[in-house]
């Protein structure tokens, strides 16, 4: 069997968020069309990309109002994106889903299709921590999606301290 390499170029979008939703999607879609004009074919933005990371303090009730559904607004916004740019959307997105909360990823594959989504299964309680104030663990266990660019298997920060992700 003959074995052909090809080059994966991955966009790691790293990035300061702020209060403004609106103001956070615009600059993580320049940050994702920089990346794609630097040759990505995957692009993943950080972890609840369009807010501020508010499990720091120990609850606020406000927080809730922050999350969305999965397929959204949001997704719907990104999709586009990831379907003009022909590339891989990792989307970590504060999920309502129903009456619960989650930390999760929306995947989105270069044709635009919401391929799936992810939730964290790990929540850390520790001091400027406070995520189980906000989220509920993962529900749908550890997930392989495939694209056309490759296979994609996300994690959440605390995640990947686990032996079961492996």
């Amino acid at each position: 069997m003959h074995l052909v390499a090809r080059k994966l170029r991955i966009g790691l979008i790293q990035m300061s968020m702020e209060a403004d939703k609106q103001a956070n999607h615009a600059k993580a879609e320049r940050l994702v069309r920089q990346a794609a004009a630097r040759g990505a074919d995957i692009v993943c933005l950080p972890e609840l990309f369009d807010t501020l990371y508010f499990p720091q303090a120990k609850k606020d009730e406000a927080a809730f109002a922050l999350a969305k559904a999965i397929p959204g607004p949001t997704t719907r916004l990104l999709a586009g994106l990831a379907k003009e740019l022909g590339i891989v959307l990792i989307a970590p997105i504060y999920e309502r889903h129903g009456k619960k909360f989650y930390n999760s990823i929306a995947v989105i594959d270069e044709r635009g299709k919401l391929l799936g989504t992810y939730r964290k299964m790990h929540l850390p309680h520790d001091p400027l921590f406070w995520e189980q104030h906000y989220f509920e663990h993962g529900d749908l266990g550890f997930k392989v999606f495939k694209t056309r660019k490759a296979k994609i298997a996300p994690l959440i920060c605390f995640d990947q301290w686990f032996p079961e992700a492996a």
